[in-house]
C-alpha cells in the first residue's frame, strides 16, 4: 500500500516473473487481488469508529481486463463511490506502468459489506473444518455446542 485517504487507496506490485501468466504479462489473478484490495481499504477507510475492531468483507464484486498487464510494476486506486453504513460500492482501476508510462489495464466495480465489531484475526476458538465436513455438518454442530 503506497497511499491511504479517506475513501481512497492506492496499491503497488513489483513485477516478479511468479506473478506472471504464460505470454509473460501480470497474471489476471494479481490484478483482481489487487483491485479487490484497494477497494475493500478504500470502504475500511470510510467507516464509522465505534470504538471496537471493525473490518470488511467483499460481497460482489466485477473486474474487465482491458489492456494486458505489461510492466514494471501495477498500481491499483481505489475509491469509494457511495457510503452506507453497511454497504460500500467502490471502483477501482489498475495501471500497468512501464517506462514510467501508466496504461489502464483493468477497471472494477465492487460491494463491500463492513462488518463492526469483528476482527480480521481468527478467533483464538476458532477451528478449520475438517476436509470431510460439510456446510449442513457445520451448522448442525455449532446447533449442538450452542446447548
Amino acid at each position: 500500500m503506497i497511499a491511504l485517504r479517506a475513501g481512497e487507496c492506492e496499491i503497488r506490485v513489483h513485477f516478479r516473473p511468479e506473478l506472471t501468466q504464460q505470454h509473460g504479462y501480470f497474471h489476471a489473478g494479481v490484478t483482481a487481488a489487487i483491485a479487490d484490495s484497494a477497494s475493500g481499504y478504500a470502504a475500511f477507510s470510510v467507516m464509522d469508529a465505534d470504538g471496537g475492531e471493525n473490518s470488511v468483507l467483499t460481497v460482489e464484486y466485477k473486474i474487465n481486463l482491458v489492456a494486458p498487464a505489461a510492466g514494471e510494476w501495477l498500481i491499483a486506486r481505489g475509491r469509494v463511490v457511495r457510503a452506507g453504513k453497511t454497504l460500500k460500492v467502490c471502483s477501482a482501476d489498475v495501471f500497468a506502468v512501464k517506462g514510467g508510462k501508466e496504461t489502464l489495464c483493468a477497471t472494477s466495480l465492487s460491494t463491500i459489506m463492513s462488518l463492526y465489531g469483528r476482527s480480521d484475526l481468527p478467533a483464538a476458538t476458532t477451528q478449520i473444518p475438517s476436509a470431510t465436513e460439510t456446510p449442513r455438518s457445520r451448522t448442525q454442530n455449532r446447533r449442538r455446542n450452542r446447548k
